[in-house]
């Protein structure tokens, strides 16, 4: 995997893959053109948790219709600001088992997304599962 990144003006720059997908990171407060590079990172996760998260509820049949990962990190005031504790969260909607979604998100979590293992490396992450009924699971 190669990647690179060109300064275009300002705080604004573009991430550029391999394949040539690219993505504008804007490092203003605003970020007005986009997220800053930290934000980025945190929707990588929430992206990488919920293929795996899907695929897996897939693979058990099960009736899943909607899946939203948000997540809420924290980081310290001063440099470098690398996320302590991050928190997602996992609304999902369907037919489903509470155990199938509740073993599905454990497996995304512990096993499968590199993104989640790569930040647990200095940040706590924690999950909470909110079932269609709005009744968080711990």
């Amino acid at each position: 995997m190669i990647a690179h990144s060109e300064w275009k003006q300002g705080t604004v720059y573009e991430g550029i893959a391999e394949n040539g997908n690219t993505i504008t990171f804007d490092a203003d407060p605003a970020h007005e053109q986009g997220p800053s590079p930290m934000e980025a990172v945190l929707m990588a996760l929430c992206g990488c948790t919920s293929v795996d998260v899907v695929s897996i509820l897939q693979k058990k049949r099960q009736g899943l219709t909607g899946l939203r990962v948000s997540a809420t990190a924290t980081q310290p005031d001063e440099a470098p600001r690398v996320f302590t504790r991050i928190k997602l969260t996992y609304a999902v909607r369907g037919t489903l088992s509470r155990k199938a979604v509740e073993d599905a998100v454990a497996l995304s979590k512990n096993k499968y997304c590199s993104v989640s293992k790569m930040l647990e490396k200095a940040a706590t992450v924690e999950y909470e599962i909110v079932f269609p009924d709005g009744e968080p699971e711990p």
